[in-house]
């Protein structure tokens, strides 16, 4: 058990509920789920064990699309978030630029979440269920995702592996299954100027610009960029860069 996790729970978790909270703690519960909400990018975003706890990583990735959006586009944007999960991405969004934002995922049970998160928030996003473009019919200037991307064989902390909902950390192929998908599918799902801002697996870089030029050919350029601890986190591709 974390120091930072006790301050975490001492500091927002009402008193009344401390000695549960505690004990849930010591079971090894995430102290994010037994607070039930997380600040991302200054939301406060409501988490339970169907949605993937929102990191920091994650909010470089809104940080850096934003940047990316402000410098290309000069009118609204049309943007769609991939596995969606609490929302936090979509939400972040709507509340950092002008755009219209759907957020699918395949979960029910996180899409209750998102939608919760949604009019917590006061955005208005709409939420949707998809198996990633299954039901999809719009194009978009964005689209982004941080998907699942842990292979099945790779080692994880057991407080994410015994806590958080596999279908949003395990992936087929390596963890490589929704980048080919997305990648393979999504032009047909882009408006003629374009970003795709992926998040991404630490080793997973290389093999995945290698699919964005097989699926693009040349007509694009992508970049591979790092988080806050150096370590290759994003792709962004587009006809833009």
């Amino acid at each position: 058990m974390k120091n930072s996790d006790l301050q975490y729970l001492k500091k927002y978790l009402p008193s009344d509920r401390y000695e549960e909270g505690l004990s849930r703690l010591k079971k090894g519960e995430p102290v994010q789920y037994i607070v039930g909400n997380v600040n991302f990018y200054g939301n406060e975003i409501m988490v339970n064990k169907k949605v993937l706890i929102p990191r920091f990583e994650t909010e470089l990735l809104v940080e850096k699309t934003v940047k990316l959006i402000n410098k290309y586009f000069d009118e609204k944007v049309s943007i769609l978030d991939i596995g969606t999960g609490s929302g936090c991405i979509a939400i972040a969004l709507k509340k950092i630029i002008d755009c219209d934002i759907e957020g699918i995922d395949i979960s029910e049970d996180a899409l209750d979440v998102a939608r919760k998160n949604s009019e917590l928030n006061m955005t208005n996003v709409t939420f949707y269920q998809s198996d990633v473009f299954s039901n999809v019919n719009n194009k978009y200037d964005v689209i982004i995702s941080n998907p699942p991307y842990i292979a099945y064989d790779e080692e994880i902390m057991e407080v994410v592996k015994n806590n958080e909902p596999h279908i949003a950390l395990y992936a087929d192929d390596e963890g490589l299954y929704f980048y080919n998908l997305i990648l393979k599918e999504c032009q047909r799902y882009l408006n003629n100027k374009f970003i795709i801002a992926l998040e991404i697996g630490e080793k997973q870089g290389q093999a995945i610009e290698k699919m964005a030029y097989k699926y693009f050919n040349d007509d694009i350029s992508v970049k591979v960029e790092k988080d806050y601890s150096n370590k290759d986190r994003y792709v962004f591709i587009s006809n833009l860069l």
